[in-house]
């Protein structure tokens, strides 16, 4: 069979990747096309086009990309009628391939849609597209199934792909990971991830740079984007003692006492490994105004929302000052408040249920193909 997958960013490129490899398991005669990036291509995907071409984010990025943006998607179309794959599998990035969806379906594709759009979040209406144009819903938290109920709309929870993405990953001691990157052996580390889109570190980085000089006796080390460039983030870390590291983020994080992460996708893997964070967001202005008024979660980080309480601290748009984030970063030291962290990890790690979620996925899709 052929497959055509389509994903937006880091983490769904390394899900794809994992899923690509459970199918070629179940399906060894398959061959693989899609948009994505390097882990996908490194398990056999024939690339289009890399995300790096594709992400943008908020509503003046998009405004600003309209027309590049209208042309990815008709190429996309032109890729697919050229290699006329069995299944189209769209991997989250729902504003692109819900797009692709409507056409896709109009021209009687199989399409399957693995680590579903976040409706539950906002925007509860764009259900009816989701069950318009796409046949086969893929769910990996564990709420998402009795949501799409209430819609009539049928969906296999398969699991959160992260946990197997952390079994997979070999993961470096401290002394050793410390060595390979020529971290200091003598301080505490502390990890930054300032998310993977130009947009996101533009605005959240240089915010959780401000209280490095306040708290000298930690090393700050920031986990890079591979979808960025490494000149990028010297521009917010020259004139500091603050370190980079390219594509080691779990090591980095197993190796250190605490986090300030970006909301997204980081939240989960920051808990999953059981290292106590700050959750940090800001975006555009416009983008923001928007997305209060259509957002009806209480939360924006995964943690919070999958527990339904604020296990861990978030601080957004204009909480996110120096104050504040100094405030929140002197009580996550505190031992009780780390070890409150570590039993909702705990707790959510039961929610998410055991591990195998690449393989479900995998199964249902070519079951469902």
């Amino acid at each position: 069979m052929k497959y055509f997958i389509i994903t937006g960013e880091a983490s769904a490129d390394l899900h794809a990747s994992n899923l690509v490899l459970e199918l070629k398991k179940l399906d060894p005669n398959s061959s693989f096309y899609g948009f994505g990036g390097d882990l996908m291509e490194a398990a056999g995907v024939k690339l289009s086009m890399h995300y790096k071409e594709l992400a943008v984010m908020g509503v003046v990025d998009v405004l600003k990309n309209i027309f590049s943006i209208a042309k990815k998607l008709a190429f996309c179309k032109k890729e697919i009628e050229r290699i006329q794959p069995d299944a189209l599998i769209f991997i989250d990035f729902s504003g692109f391939n819900l797009r692709i969806a409507k056409w896709a379906k109009e021209h009687q594709y199989n399409t399957h849609y693995y680590i579903a759009p976040q409706v539950w979040a906002s925007r509860s209406k764009r259900v009816k597209k989701i069950k318009a144009y796409i046949n086969h819903l893929y769910c990996i938290l564990p709420f998402e199934v009795d949501f799409y109920k209430k819609h009539n709309y049928e969906v296999e929870f398969v699991g959160h792909p992260l946990i197997d993405a952390l079994a997979l990953k070999p993961i470096k001691n401290s002394e050793q990971f410390r060595r390979e990157h020529q971290l200091p052996m003598d301080k505490e580390l502390i990890a930054l991830l300032p998310g993977s889109r130009r947009s996101e570190l533009t605005k959240i980085l240089s915010s959780m740079l401000s209280i490095v000089e306040l708290f000298k006796e930690f090393h700050f080390v920031v986990a890079m984007a591979p979808s960025l460039d490494r000149e990028l983030y010297k521009q917010f870390t020259k004139n500091t003692n603050v370190s980079l590291v390219s594509n080691d983020t779990y090591s980095l994080l197993k190796a250190s006492k605490a986090a300030l992460v970006t909301s997204g996708t980081a939240t989960l893997e920051t808990a999953l490994l059981k290292i106590p964070q700050i959750v940090c967001y800001k975006t555009q202005g416009l983008t923001y105004w928007i997305a209060k008024r259509i957002i009806k979660l209480p939360y924006i980080s995964l943690v919070n929302i999958i527990l339904g309480r604020e296990a861990v601290p978030e601080l957004i748009q204009s909480d996110l000052n120096t104050k504040r984030l100094q405030s929140e970063f002197k009580k996550l030291l505190d031992t009780n408040t780390t070890q409150k962290q570590i039993e909702a990890y705990d707790q959510l790690e039961v929610l998410l249920g055991e591990g195998g979620a690449s393989r479900k996925a995998a199964a249902a899709i070519l079951k469902n193909s």
